[in-house]
């Protein structure tokens, strides 16, 4: 962004279903317990019984710091297996195909803001919130009916 790197963070459900993304300039504990955080309030009644991440030194201890807050007493199961995170890596990867053949983004404000209209269009399209259009013209009077902006 702007000729600087910055890191999305994303989580999906364990249907793979869109949760939250976050998108910070720095990835260290302070930037990893705000998306844990603000994903964790935004999943609702309690927090996830696992999490399956990359190998970044900083998730063991957020996670464990997460278990007084874990539903039931249970503690939260922290996977970080090679290939264990494909379903998210495999829908990021289909984001960056979006993403990258534009310009680039100017600032953190275009870029979060574009990529939430991003994310909400593919869990529309993907049926996550209604049941998918059969067609374009099924596609169009559902953005039509949602935002009353369509042709």
């Amino acid at each position: 962004m702007n000729g600087k790197w910055c890191y999305l963070w994303r989580t999906v459900n364990e249907h793979g279903r869109f949760v939250d993304f976050r998108l910070s300039a720095k990835r260290d504990a302070k930037a990893a317990k705000a998306f844990f955080n603000q994903a964790n309030w935004n999943c609702g009644l309690c927090p996830p019984a696992t999490i399956v991440t990359d190998k970044a030194p900083t998730y063991p201890a957020l996670i464990k710091a997460m278990d007084d807050h874990a539903c039931f007493n249970q503690p939260i199961e922290h996977i970080n297996v090679k290939w264990k995170n494909n379903r998210i890596e495999s829908d990021h990867a289909a984001l960056k195909r979006l993403v990258n053949p534009g310009k680039g983004f100017k600032s953190l404000n275009t870029a979060k803001k574009t990529l939430l209209a991003i994310e909400a269009f593919r869990t529309i399209k993907r049926g996550d919130l209604f049941k998918p259009a059969a067609s374009a013209a099924g596609e169009i009077r559902l953005v039509n009916e949602m935002f009353g902006i369509a042709a």
